[in-house]
């Protein structure tokens, strides 16, 4: 019974980490949209539908379309989410309650451990929270129950940063996809699949390995390493009494609802740690507004049949706050 796990952006919001909305204000300010008309109407153009990612789908289809016009304007505004990602990342580094318990910390209830216990990580977040806290300051092989030797990325190699203290840090490094890809790794070490790309991947050209706007499920198919980790998604997911907790998604990637509706035919089960709760599928249904005529959804109908359970709760609440929602977190493992 593989127990695997899903996280969205809501997963790093527990650290500060910033949800769409707050991209979309962040790129406001940024020199390339202060500094250009036609980005900044972009971007309000889609504040309510779609956001960012919509914006830079559009100019990304304006930049193939007319590439003398909109080619510039491209290169500006994905250089903006960059440096937003370095901002981001910078305060990651720096953050001290990764585990977010007040003193003493109790050892059993660490994040660590609590990440310890999945088969497989899954993460749509090119932000680099993991690589810092969990993929370089923890010694999995030291957390009891002793599951795994480490974890890793796999299929990509690691080449470290050349700054002094920091050829350890994974999130100060780079990660380069292998020439020959395996993502396969030892029985002993835990998968963390980052299936949209991070923020610190780069091709061997060096540009920037990571994807972002409207054409998400082509661009996949056209990047070998990507491919081969969503096909390892819908593997995991596919596997006889597999069970899903999703932290901080919220279900706005088609490939990704995609796979899920498949796995939960065949028997998937899902854990859902939402502000909404079961209730998200349902809010996002905007047939159910006022006046309008109600149709169900794909999604309501994978809740209904897959759900075994949610948290409303923040990460901080349930791991420094009341036992009892911490033990229903837990019974998902049982």
């Amino acid at each position: 019974m593989p127990k695997l796990l899903l996280l969205g952006a809501g997963f790093s919001r527990n650290w500060g980490g910033w949800l769409a909305t707050e991209v979309f204000e962040y790129l406001l300010g940024t020199k390339a949209v202060i500094g250009s008309d036609k980005l900044r109407q972009l971007l309000w153009k889609h504040q309510l539908s779609g956001g960012f990612e919509a914006a830079l789908a559009e100019l990304q289809m304006l930049a193939k379309n007319n590439p003398a016009e909109w080619q510039f304007d491209l290169a500006e505004f994905e250089s903006a989410v960059l440096v937003m990602f370095g901002d981001m990342n910078s305060g990651f580094l720096d953050l001290n309650d990764w585990d977010l318990q007040t003193s003493p910390k109790e050892s059993s209830k660490t994040i660590a451990s609590f990440l310890n216990k999945f088969d497989a990580i899954f993460t749509l977040n090119q932000d680099l929270l993991l690589e810092e806290h969990y993929l370089s300051r923890v010694d999995l092989s030291l957390i009891s129950p002793r599951r795994w030797d480490g974890a890793s990325l796999p299929g990509l190699d690691f080449r470290p940063s050349l700054e002094p203290f920091h050829h350890l840090s994974k999130a100060r490094g780079r990660w380069i996809p292998q020439s020959n890809l395996n993502v396969d790794l030892s029985a002993r070490m835990q998968p963390i699949y980052k299936l949209h790309g991070s923020s610190n991947w780069q091709k061997e050209d060096g540009s920037p390995l990571l994807i972002m706007g409207g054409n998400k499920t082509q661009e996949i198919s056209t990047t070998p390493i990507l491919q081969m980790y969503q096909n390892k998604f819908a593997e995991y997911l596919s596997e006889p009494n597999a069970r899903l907790m999703v932290i901080g998604y919220g279900f706005g990637d088609e490939h990704i609802n995609e796979a899920l509706t498949q796995a939960v035919e065949l028997g998937l089960k899902i854990f859902l740690i939402d502000p909404m709760g079961a209730e998200l599928a349902l809010r996002l249904n905007k047939t159910r507004s006022s006046g309008q005529i109600t149709c169900g959804t794909s999604l309501e109908s994978v809740f209904k049949k897959s759900l075994i359970g949610g948290s409303r709760r923040s990460l901080k609440e349930i791991f420094d706050g009341s036992p009892i929602e911490y033990k229903k977190v837990m019974n998902f493992f049982i």
